[in-house]
């Protein structure tokens, strides 16, 4: 049983670091390839570090290092350590393969074209990255954070980032390359939800399991939500088992199952989308 878990938990691991290099390096291809020749601009952080770079003699690639670091260590003491050594590997590459790219032949001048293509891969790229359990933002850290205190969705909290950004874009480069981000930003959401469901969106979990009550423990300090306690027989079995119920977010489920995978004693679990919920019971206030 024990090298069964040890398995399963470096099967995860592999899949999740395969999936975080390829969106990096899918991202990194469509932010030099098609976005940044035309001046369309990205939002976020990425966003941030493309118009910056536009006035200062700077590589795209170290700038978005370089602003991303407080956004770290605000993640690395909110969100845990696993989470931010995927974000900070996923950064790191995008940046490394922005550099590597720069060099290429740009793929299109022609603005539809750039925009659509764009969009599509850098969506591509970015849910790759996020079923990975990383991000490629900052600024996602934030919306994170902002989700877990005040209860606005992720998805707000970004779009509310980037409306400033592409306003600043289209400020300072003309109206039209603000509409042109604007239009790619919404392909590459669309994008991202083909890919992976968006962060803002919610998954119940129902975990069938041997130590209930240390698991219910870790999901709370973890992540802040609250578990409900139900107790199950097993047909065959004929075992008690802690059943325990929980709603998260899309941005939470993998740092729920390696809460899970660490766990003591074998447990089940089952994962499924959330229509609606009503009250607010199913998250901690702390």
């Amino acid at each position: 049983m024990e090298n069964r878990i040890k398995y399963g938990r470096m099967k995860n691991n592999i899949l999740s670091f395969l999936s975080l290099t390829a969106g990096a390096v899918l991202a990194a291809f469509a932010l030099e390839e098609f976005l940044v020749p035309n001046k369309i601009f990205d939002g976020g952080i990425t966003g941030v570090s493309m118009i910056l770079t536009s006035f200062v003699p700077l590589k795209l690639g170290v700038a978005l290092i370089v602003i991303n670091i407080p956004f770290f260590i605000v993640g690395w003491r909110r969100m845990g350590k696993v989470f931010v050594i995927k974000a900070v590997y996923a950064i790191a590459l995008f940046s490394i393969m922005s550099g590597v790219f720069e060099s290429f032949q740009n793929a299109t001048e022609e603005m539809l074209l750039a925009v659509t293509f764009g969009g599509v891969f850098l969506g591509a790229g970015v849910g790759l990255v996020l079923r990975g359990g990383g991000v490629l933002d900052g600024t996602e850290i934030v919306a994170i954070l902002i989700n877990r205190k005040w209860g606005i969705s992720v998805g707000r909290v970004i779009l509310a980032f980037n409306v400033v950004i592409y306003a600043v874009a289209g400020i300072c480069f003309g109206l039209d390359r603000g509409m042109y981000s604007l239009l790619m930003y919404i392909i590459t959401s669309r994008i991202i939800d083909m890919v992976e469901s968006g962060l803002q969106s919610t998954k119940s979990v129902m975990i069938i399991t041997e130590d209930g009550k240390g698991l219910a423990d870790e999901i709370y300090r973890n992540l802040g939500r609250t578990v409900t306690f139900m107790q199950g027989t097993g047909l065959v079995s004929r075992e008690n088992m802690d059943v325990l119920l929980c709603v998260v977010t899309r941005g939470e489920i993998s740092e729920l199952k390696r809460i899970i995978g660490n766990s003591k004693g074998s447990n089940f679990t089952t994962i499924s989308e959330v229509s609606e919920i009503v009250g607010n019971h199913v998250k901690s206030t702390n």
